[in-house]
């Protein structure tokens, strides 16, 4: 095996003024080991534990929500077509199936009829979605937590 891989992933988080950011992350941080002791080696990056929902829900096509907090701390995994977040701040990240956002943007202020973010599908089809909700932000009011 060979270097030590790098996973992207897009942060929507709320600074200290209240105000929704994305920032581009990248989780760098992997050991090569066995997951059980018979298994080959794998990059394994850290674990994180605590409480958590897992859901699948489907946007339909043209959907386009509301502004808004995410419900909870929460990594979003598309599994097919594709959908957009826009932060507070205007920044509005595309993403397709495989790509990684993690919603960290509670505890917003409203700033010109915006708090949160607002998101919807991108193209014509559907926008299917997993979603993996924590009880708590593990690295609240910080970008690029998970390395």
């Amino acid at each position: 095996m060979s270097d030590n891989p790098a996973v992207p992933y897009w942060h929507l988080w709320t600074d200290e003024h209240g105000i929704s950011h994305q920032t581009r992350c990248l989780m760098e941080h992997f050991d090569l080991q066995p997951i059980q002791p018979q298994a080959a080696p794998q990059w394994q990056g850290e674990k994180f534990h605590g409480t958590m929902t897992t859901m699948v829900t489907i946007l339909p096509a043209g959907w386009i929500g509301a502004w808004h907090e995410n419900p909870k701390p929460q990594w979003i995994i598309p599994l097919s077509g594709r959908w957009f977040v826009e932060a507070m701040d205007g920044m509005r990240a595309e993403f397709g199936p495989g790509e990684l956002s993690f919603g960290g943007d509670q505890n917003c202020r409203e700033s010109d009829g915006r708090r949160g973010h607002r998101s919807g599908t991108v193209g014509d089809v559907p926008a299917v979605l997993m979603i993996i909700q924590l009880e708590e932000a593990p690295f609240p009011g910080r970008p690029c937590g998970f390395l």
